[in-house]
């Protein structure tokens, strides 16, 4: 397992953590500033949220990689299932932004359970369909598309996958090489099943989500803790995470209304470089 306590030249910034990615929240810095900021303090990658791009994709991620970082992924795609799912010309448009500022990975947060059914079985059989007409399309554009299963609590509005294997399920019947899933912390460190469900996913896991669980968490949403606030054994999460060979950026997405997106930005980057090398 890597040793982060000293070096923390692994470390991407989600700009959810400063509040980036919902209207009303964060201080409003423009990807030149948060660029910036995180060279200064040696960062190795940061991930973006679509609606900070516009039409500049291709400007910002040149920017990103001559201040020596990378550009680490990019979120997320429309949902793909649920009465809120985009159309397939949106996911489209959602590939090509991520091609065009240099991210090789989009991430899919799949959207709810379809409109009329019960369960989740036609949602996921709808899902499957849908990542697997999408999956060329990404593949000619060199981008991967990662599937992140996200917490119980969020099942019937915003996923129809719940752990890790649910996810691979879904990668196993399409089949293509560049689809695989996306770890987040927040969302799977509950899994009792979860170090074997890892061994299960070597090769395919495209990226890693670092923040905390709460004991007492007060928003579903938006009440993440930073790292080393809450009760996820980080290490042990990553130690599996890694024994199934994932050895890329570790992103921090701290969602955080009532806490961290009220702090300077400067103090929170801060934050997350001591956080970092100290608990994961």
């Amino acid at each position: 397992m890597r040793d982060f306590s000293t070096d923390h030249s692994a470390l991407a910034l989600n700009t959810a953590t400063l509040g980036h990615n919902l209207d009303g929240f964060g201080a409003g810095w423009s990807p030149e500033r948060v660029i910036d900021a995180c060279a200064a303090r040696g960062f190795g990658g940061i991930v973006f949220w679509r609606r900070e791009l516009g039409d500049r994709a291709s400007e910002i991620g040149e920017r990103v990689r001559a201040a020596g970082m990378q550009v680490a992924g990019l979120c997320r795609t429309p949902y793909l299932t649920g009465s809120e799912a985009g159309s397939e010309d949106d996911a489209k448009a959602a590939i090509d932004m991520a091609a065009a500022l240099g991210a090789p990975v989009l991430t899919i947060v799949t959207g709810g359970t379809e409109p009329g059914t019960k369960g989740l079985a036609e949602s996921r059989k709808r899902l499957a369909d849908r990542v697997a007409a999408l999956a060329p399309y990404a593949a000619a554009r060199g981008v991967r598309l990662a599937l992140e299963p996200l917490n119980p609590m969020f099942g019937g509005n915003r996923t129809c996958l719940m752990t890790v294997r649910d996810a691979l399920s879904v990668c196993d019947a399409v089949g293509a090489g560049n689809v695989g899933v996306a770890v987040d912390v927040y969302h799977v460190w509950w899994d009792s099943t979860l170090a074997e469900s890892l061994a299960a996913a070597r090769g395919r896991i495209f990226g890693y989500h670092l923040c905390d669980w709460l004991e007492n968490t007060r928003d579903m949403l938006l009440d993440r803790g930073m790292m080393g606030d809450g009760v996820a054994d980080l290490k042990a999460i990553r130690g599996a995470v890694e024994a199934a060979g994932y050895d890329g950026l570790c992103e921090v997405e701290v969602f955080s209304a009532a806490d961290w997106w009220q702090r300077p930005p400067e103090q929170v980057l801060d934050a997350v470089v001591a956080r970092f090398r100290a608990h994961c």
